[in-house]
């Protein structure tokens, strides 16, 4: 049995952006995507369905983990870092 493996450049594989130059742009897909509340993901401000769009992961999984680890810490660090995001967080734009 043969097996044909295709290197791919370094670049590509470890997904880095480079410029015309060839100077590092960026790491990776979540550099370019901006910081911002979803519009369309949202229960309440759309804060945590910003975060997840920004990183790729899933909305409703993110706002299980913060509601769980906000329980445990007595809900009030939870609330407070919310209410912190969705004041300086702004609005995703369309």
């Amino acid at each position: 049995m043969c097996c044909v493996v295709q290197a791919r450049p370094v670049a590509d594989a470890l997904d880095l952006v480079t410029d015309n130059r060839g100077e590092l742009l960026a790491m990776n897909d979540t550099a370019s995507k901006p910081f911002a509340r979803s519009l369309n993901d949202r229960m309440i401000a759309g804060v945590m369905g910003g975060i997840a769009h920004r990183y790729g992961w899933s909305p409703t999984l993110l706002r299980v983990i913060f509601v769980i680890v906000s329980i445990a810490s007595a809900a009030f660090p939870g609330i407070l870092v919310y209410l912190i995001l969705w004041l300086l967080m702004p609005n995703e734009q369309d």
